[in-house]
């Protein structure tokens, strides 16, 4: 279901480097529409074929043709992975994660349960949110006590997480969420019913890890990735503002990371499959956030700049199965950055964003509002401004490089407020 261009590029690298030769296959549902950016992975494809995912038969019917030929199959978008469940009963032969860890690696509420099992002090105090009532409400906070979180069980990318200090935060919170996130899931493809979590808040430093499971549970990672939140930056928010790999953390302590999200990985029962890990460092113990079966967002391109891993090609690998290629020296240190507005409401200005090629450390950016369209916070189901990725070898120029982003980026936009005492102005004046 998903095929960009710069997987071709990975493959294609590791084919020159090793003299393996290998032809890529897109399966895709027939009843969901190909964005642009997916059209011109598949036309760089060699094989695509379309079927329909509600019919299992069709799935067996779409691929009895290339059975003798199938070396292994991934999936490496959130919303897809139910989708990946759904061809595993059809490919037999070949090393893949059971469809029962799948489900409970995507649903926050099924993986809470799997984790407190394994090891509870790992874990936060959690509950399913079934609707948005006073009986409800006070359900939640006798179990979960303030301050706590509540997010949509399985949305990717920090979609609708509010955190919740007073009842009236919390009815606010949910009754945003059980209008919206039905048209969420449906906007996101996904064919898993919609489902509200809550859990206690923890305050801690963010991070993140992905790492190779094979098929008998031995687990290699790779380098910790360092995640600041909006909240950090002053915003009421929680999507990933800035993400840097390699951090600065001592060794011993990337040990103990690796440990937790370890025994996260065995807990779910994931196997022949590469998990994205996120964790909470809080004072001198690690806590999962969650545990995806699938690469972290833009790993690939991290990786690859700071480490030289052929992050696409290991998850590949470890399928087949074949030892992941991990260097034990980075050569320097990448950045992910996600820039959203101050306020919400339409653009009526951009300034500086074109200047950020102008930095040493600049590699890519990819714009996704322009003047005119609405920008609108992460926990309201919006979209980052832009994001752009940076990379340096000397880590102290990286971050000279992030704040002269910060300083030199401004988006102005006009509240809906305004907006609305503008359209009432005109309208007097009309009258």
């Amino acid at each position: 279901m998903t095929f960009y261009p710069r997987y071709v590029e990975h493959i294609r690298a590791f084919t020159k480097q090793h003299g393996k030769k290998y032809r890529t296959m897109v399966l895709w549902d027939s009843k969901v529409k190909k964005s642009e950016a997916v059209q011109k992975g598949i036309s760089m494809s060699d094989i695509f074929v379309e079927c329909d995912f509600s019919k299992p038969w069709k799935i067996a019917e779409a691929l009895l043709p290339y059975q003798k030929e199938l070396l292994a199959v991934t999936c490496r978008t959130e919303q897809n992975i139910s989708r990946f469940a759904q061809v595993i009963p059809h490919v037999p032969y070949l090393r893949t994660p059971s469809t029962e860890s799948l489900k409970w690696a995507t649903d926050k509420y099924e993986m809470r349960k799997r984790l407190r099992l394994f090891d509870a002090k790992n874990t936060p105090v959690f509950t399913w949110v079934k609707e948005n009532t006073k009986k409800e409400r006070r359900r939640v906070i006798e179990k979960v006590q303030f301050p706590m979180i509540v997010k949509p069980a399985s949305l990717a990318g920090s979609l609708f997480v509010t955190i919740c200090y007073h009842e009236e935060e919390l009815e606010k919170a949910l009754r945003t969420l059980f209008k919206k996130i039905n048209t969420a899931y449906a906007n996101d493809n996904r064919k898993e019913v919609p489902k509200v979590i809550a859990e206690a808040y923890m305050e801690g430093s963010l991070y993140s890890i992905d790492s190779y499971v094979n098929s008998r549970g031995t687990v290699y990672h790779c380098p910790l990735v360092q995640q600041k939140t909006a909240r950090e930056i002053g915003h009421d928010d929680f999507y990933n503002y800035l993400q840097i790999t390699p951090t600065a953390l001592k060794a011993a302590t990337v040990e103990k990371a690796q440990k937790v999200a370890e025994n996260a990985i065995h807990a779910l029962g994931l196997r022949s499959v590469t998990a994205h890990v996120e964790l909470m460092k809080v004072d001198d113990e690690w806590k999962v956030i969650e545990v995806g079966p699938r690469c972290g967002g833009l790993r690939d391109t991290l990786y690859g700049l700071s480490c030289d891993i052929n992050h696409t090609m290991n998850d590949i690998a470890i399928r087949i199965p074949r030892k992941p290629i991990i260097p034990k020296k980075c050569k320097g240190f990448s950045a992910y950055l996600k820039y959203f507005a101050d306020a919400e409401g339409v653009i009526t200005e951009t300034k500086g964003i074109k200047k950020i090629e102008s930095l040493e450390s600049f590699q890519k950016i990819t714009v996704n509002k322009k003047v005119g369209d609405r920008a609108v916070f992460a926990r309201n189901g919006g979209r980052a401004i832009f994001t752009t990725v940076l990379y340096n070898d000397d880590r102290s120029k990286l971050l000279a490089d992030i704040r002269r982003l910060e300083k030199m980026v401004s988006v102005t936009v006009q509240r809906a407020r305004a907006l609305n005492s503008k359209k009432n102005d005109t309208q007097i004046k009309k009258k």
